[in-house]
């Protein structure tokens, strides 16, 4: 037990006095609280959210050294969702803390590699004059030591006519555009020479989550939750199963999904939902086979742009997952179907697309408590990039490192809260930004994304910044942001937004420096497919368990 005072003390009282001074605690004026310490965890809810949550705070929190004991508990009569198949970088961080190595991870969860988003027909509808497409890659901006940065240059025209932003200042969408990899055979685990993330079934991606958290000290309890009970503070005192009778814990973490069962349901932690400003609410999915076993998979995520929403394509070792996400207000899902299979063609022919109804939006109190919630119980923010998983990683670290070790749950909930809470912001804004900067004007979705009524007042506040300067790493604040200044940079100059950067010619004196890097990247761009196996030979040497011998490589990246 520990104890803990709910006001502090001034500073230097009389030691050894014997008087009182005005200083020390009384008993009449001060109110002490009993605090008990935090020495276990019931996490409520599996998946994806629940045992990673379980695994990596397993790993910090010393659980299988005798640290917090952590019990997760699920039903087996409650399926996952389990059709969210990308991520950002910060899952190699993730599974290195975790201790699942790359190769394994590879092959059993049938994983592929991505090096980014290739957004098509997001600036103005097909058929229209100008470009396509445009790349949001991993890799930053090239910028050697001493060197100029690259975006402002790349504004005054310094790269060459017409040469898109992501094109210019790094390789990797040369190197993706031409399905090679982002590492090479014999790279060490999570390594590489360009940035990366993964492409997953999530389903295999929960399965393994599980086993390994469970060599980690996790006790896994298999029951439906038929009750939540709370004690006379309105905390959580237990959760009654079907199964497994009642189980209580000192903290409880909600990774019941959508339902929110125990911050929703038992605590009234209020949903706001955000469908004014993204107004994707629906999803078909499906899943396809490559039309030959050795097709090459592209190492990026394809999002097309459609009449009333997006379409997701990622490339898995045997398959295709496609999607359609859309608006329910714009379209239907008769017609959404239609427009899946269009896109999909012939290889969807007699295969069911599986509906799925989003809930878009976010508790602003995620902890409230001794609860805390992870996952889509804290809130869904569409998986335009693949901000879920980075969320769940968000909550779980917060989670580990505020730890409330001695009880003291207040201090831990506020931090979280607002933490979460910011960074929610943050990522409505950056998904906002990739729709209110369309030049479409073909049908009602695209032309109210665009509206200044729909987009929140910050993004707005920032956008108008940016018409006068390039966007500044001091525009953004590292702790709460998910995605980097450059992801931000990639996605305003794909979707063509105007900066009046000559204003500022005489601040930029670098011209000839920053020329000669730019033709240096063009150049290592074509010695880069040299260096750096196919996506698919890649993939295909992890699943065989790196048997084969690594060739020797040149170190061509600066």
């Amino acid at each position: 037990m520990s104890v803990g005072w709910r006001q502090q003390p001034s500073p230097c009282p009389t030691a050894g006095s014997g008087t009182k001074t005005g200083h020390e605690p009384d008993n009449r004026t001060w109110r002490r609280q009993t605090l008990q310490p935090v020495r276990n965890i019931l996490i409520v809810g599996g998946g994806t959210a629940g045992w990673l949550a379980a695994g990596f705070l397993a790993k910090t929190l010393g659980t299988q050294g005798g640290g917090i004991a952590i019990t997760l508990v699920e039903s087996k009569d409650i399926g996952i969702i389990g059709v969210g198949e990308g991520t950002f970088p910060s899952i190699r961080g993730t599974l290195s803390v975790l201790g699942i190595d790359e190769g394994r991870f590879i092959r059993e969860c049938s994983a592929t590699f991505k090096q980014g988003v290739r957004f098509n027909h997001w600036v103005r509808a097909p058929g229209t004059q100008g470009a396509d497409h445009y790349f949001h890659p991993f890799s930053q901006p090239s910028q050697r030591p001493g060197g100029p940065e690259l975006l402002p240059y790349w504004l005054l025209g310094a790269a060459g006519a017409d040469v898109p932003f992501a094109a210019a200042v790094t390789m990797q969408k040369h190197v993706a555009d031409m399905s090679h990899g982002p590492k090479r055979i014999g790279d060490a685990d999570f390594m590489g020479p360009l940035n990366y993330a993964y492409h997953f079934d999530a389903g295999a991606f929960a399965t393994l989550l599980a086993s390994h958290a469970q060599t980690l000290g996790v006790r896994r309890v298999e029951g439906t939750v038929d009750q939540v009970k709370l004690d006379d503070a309105g905390a959580i005192a237990s959760v009654v199963t079907r199964e497994a009778g009642e189980l209580t814990a000192a903290l409880f973490i909600d990774c019941t999904g959508f339902r929110a069962r125990l911050i929703g349901e038992a605590l009234g932690s209020p949903f706001r939902n955000i469908n004014d400003t993204l107004f994707v609410d629906r999803a078909l999915a499906m899943q396809v086979p490559y039309q030959r076993p050795d097709a090459p998979i592209p190492s990026y995520t394809i999002s097309t742009a459609h009449e009333a929403g997006w379409t997701w394509d990622i490339g898995l070792h045997e398959r295709r997952g496609i999607g359609y996400v859309y608006s329910s207000r714009h379209t239907s899902d008769d017609r959404a179907d239609q427009l899946l299979r269009q896109y999909i063609g012939p290889a969807s022919d007699g295969r069911e697309p599986r509906l799925l109804k989003l809930n878009v939006g976010y508790r602003e109190t995620q902890w409230v408590k001794n609860c805390v919630a992870i996952g889509l119980a804290g809130g869904f923010l569409e998986p335009l990039e693949s901000s879920g998983i980075g969320l769940i990683e968000a909550a779980t670290y917060l989670v580990s490192y505020l730890f409330p070790y001695d009880g003291n749950l207040a201090p831990a909930a506020k931090l979280f809260n607002a933490q979460m809470k910011a960074r929610y912001e943050r990522i409505v804004d950056f998904v906002k930004m990739h729709y209110c900067l369309t030049q479409r004007t073909d049908n009602a979705f695209w032309i109210e994304n665009a509206h200044a009524s729909t987009i929140p007042e910050s993004l707005r506040e920032q956008l108008a910044m940016w018409r006068a300067r390039a966007p500044h790493r001091l525009d953004f604040v590292t702790d709460i942001e998910m995605y980097p200044p450059s992801s931000w940079q990639y996605v305003l100059y794909g979707m063509e937004f105007p900066t009046r950067q000559m204003a500022h010619r005489a601040a930029l004196p670098e011209v000839a420096a920053a020329r000669r890097e730019f033709q240096t990247i063009a150049q290592l761009s074509q010695h880069a497919l040299a260096d750096l196996p196919t996506h698919r030979a890649l993939v295909e040497y992890y699943r065989q368990g790196g048997a084969k011998a690594a060739a020797p490589v040149r170190r061509l990246y600066v």
